[in-house]
């Protein structure tokens, strides 16, 4: 449970989201019988983050990263349909260890807003993992590090969906890019103006998103 101002502590945070190749990140026992030669196939094939940063009493937007990944691996057909990345979208984007330094600069030491961030953590530290940045079955970043919107909007409005979309819809933001297919920097955007609006209304006490909000570029 978040109590109201969690966020009152921290000048510095950073939304991420992926999009993947629509595979699981499978079981670490599964990755540790598998031969020496073994490749794990990548997973992620986008990243994108945005810095969100402390305005006096409010959050401004900062900086943001966004790349294509190239996963040296099939994408499903499911996954294509969702954020439209096609395999040949991938040939001349890099693969992951050539931008893990970025990300790691782009994380820096400020907690990770991410929806459903159980799901992103395990791409990330797969991939880390992958990149032998960390062992298999290490987090990149610990648990403490992330702040998960879905369970904020979750313990705000129970029982409610608590898809991307849906939470969205709830707080009244307009979603209407991800009509037609989701993306990493879209997503994280949209994770980073749910946050500001789901902490406001922690500490208000109040459910009821008015029409429209605004928020600093």
């Amino acid at each position: 449970m978040h109590a109201p101002g969690f966020l009152d502590g921290f000048d510095r945070l950073v939304a991420f989201d992926a999009e993947t190749t629509g595979k699981r990140t499978p079981d670490v026992g599964f990755i540790r019988k598998q031969p020496s030669g073994w490749r794990a196939p990548g997973l992620v094939i986008e990243v994108g983050f945005v810095e969100l940063l402390r305005d006096g009493d409010g959050w401004r937007k900062g900086e943001t990263f966004r790349t294509l990944v190239n996963p040296d691996a099939p994408i499903e057909p499911a996954a294509i349909k969702v954020h439209g990345i096609k395999p040949a979208d991938l040939k001349t984007a890099p693969r992951f260890p050539a931008i893990l330094d970025k990300v790691r600069d782009v994380i820096g030491t400020a907690p990770i807003v991410a929806h459903a961030a159980e799901n992103e953590r395990s791409f990330l530290d797969y991939e880390f993992a992958r990149a032998k940045a960390i062992a298999w079955g290490e987090s990149a970043y610990p648990q403490s590090r992330y702040v998960c919107t879905q369970r904020l909007y979750a313990q705000l409005f129970p029982g409610a969906s608590t898809s991307l979309t849906a939470v969205c819809d709830r707080l009244a933001l307009d979603a209407s890019a991800r009509d037609d297919r989701h993306g990493a920097l879209l997503d994280a955007d949209m994770t980073a103006d749910a946050l500001l609006l789901l902490d406001t209304m922690l500490k208000t006490g109040g459910t009821a998103a008015p029409r429209t909000w605004t928020f600093g570029g």
